[in-house]
């Protein structure tokens, strides 16, 4: 039987290397090894490892939001009238079709998801979630925060 992988199972050259990754994941095999203090096979070898382990996902551009014309962000809280669990896959598969949603929470609270929505005014919000979320698989009801300023944004670079 295979060992599940842990955090436990990394040393200190690993947290190195997702921690320069998470700064810039364009950064060059060369770079990343003399910034980690190895030579490139063993540092190149340990990046596959990461991957192939599932430490590190995967790569991905970010996009300025301002510049794309899609910097509204509002919080959208979701009531399902069923929570069994044909129920919850059943949104669960109709939510992740929403482009405007960038993230879904199943959350332990008065309402049963947390879904992060992108568009680029309210009105726009407004259509998605008239349209599109409240005609979700048994939903019941929603409540909406809108973000009036980002502070911390994981994706967001100054």
């Amino acid at each position: 039987m295979a060992k599940a992988s842990s955090s436990d199972d990394l040393d200190g050259f690993d947290h190195k290397i997702i921690d320069l990754l998470v700064e810039n994941g364009r950064m060059s095999i060369t770079e990343l090894s003399e910034k980690i203090g190895l030579s490139k096979t063993p540092c190149h070898q340990r990046l596959k490892r990461l991957m192939d382990e599932g430490y590190i996902r995967g790569f991905r551009a970010i996009l300025d939001s301002r510049k794309m014309g899609l910097d509204h962000i509002a919080y959208t809280e979701v009531k399902l009238s069923d929570t069994r669990e044909a129920a919850l896959k059943a949104f669960n598969e109709a939510v992740s079709k929403i482009r405007e949603v960038e993230e879904c929470h199943m959350i332990a609270s008065s309402y049963d998801y947390l879904l992060k929505v992108r568009t680029a005014d309210i009105r726009r919000y407004r259509h998605v979630l008239g349209e599109r979320i409240s005609s979700l698989p048994h939903v019941a009801s929603t409540s909406t925060f809108v973000v009036m300023e980002s502070v911390k944004d994981t994706d967001f670079l100054p």
